[in-house]
């Protein structure tokens, strides 16, 4: 049985590409960041990358396990810290700042923010040094390599968590294919890194090379 839905989704995304340009590099790449200051032996944590395939857009996000590791010793900090006093103080009690548009109006030009509250400033300080012991332990955690497919009315998203590194446009390359080859069936992530966990070990390890 068709899915109707699933067609429309597919004439909606070529439909897309043939009416809007999309800059793609001599390789066939859509690559939306600079490697220019990126040293070759950094660690990767995530990036973007487009390709074209059977006439329509697929774009992939994706993120080194170290990076969801790291995501999620951020949001276990926030838990043991605790919700915090409730100080809106980027918006509540904020002072406008006005220009003068010729001799008697004038208009909103930006706002300042005022000081937190001492008992907010407490609760940073707190999470801050959560967040440090957090990250000098590490978490008991375990990431494995994962992807998602997810349709877009302008194109195929590709979530995708791979341990490789990503510093330079060919390295990225290797991301765009290894998404092409699983779209197409042609490869799984159990055969391209069987029985493979990011963990607390990695973490560390990385971290002591990092020093």
């Amino acid at each position: 049985m068709k899915n109707h839905k699933q067609e429309l989704f597919g004439r909606m995304q070529r439909q897309y590409h043939r009416h809007h340009q999309w800059r793609l590099g001599q390789d066939g790449l859509f690559i939306p960041h600079s490697y220019n200051e990126k040293s070759p032996d950094a660690l990767s944590w995530w990036d973007d990358v487009g390709f074209i395939l059977n006439g329509r857009r697929v774009i992939v996000w994706w993120q080194h396990p170290r990076y969801v590791y790291d995501c999620a010793i951020d949001e276990q900090s926030w838990i043991e810290a605790g919700p915090g006093p409730q100080d809106d103080w980027l918006f509540d009690g904020a002072t406008t700042n006005y220009k003068r548009v010729g001799k008697s109006r004038k208009k909103i030009v930006s706002y300042t923010s005022r000081q937190p509250a001492a008992e907010q400033d407490a609760h940073y300080e707190h999470l801050r040094s959560i967040g440090e012991r957090l990250t000098a332990e590490g978490i008991d955690l375990e990431v494995k390599a994962s992807w998602k497919r997810e349709r877009l009315n302008w194109a195929t998203g590709v979530g995708l968590v791979v341990p490789l590194e990503v510093r330079n446009e060919a390295e990225l390359a290797q991301v765009a294919s290894l998404a092409r080859r699983l779209l197409l069936g042609l490869t799984t992530l159990e055969q391209e890194f069987p029985g493979y966990r990011y963990n607390r070990v990695d973490w560390i390890k990385e971290r002591e090379v990092a020093k």
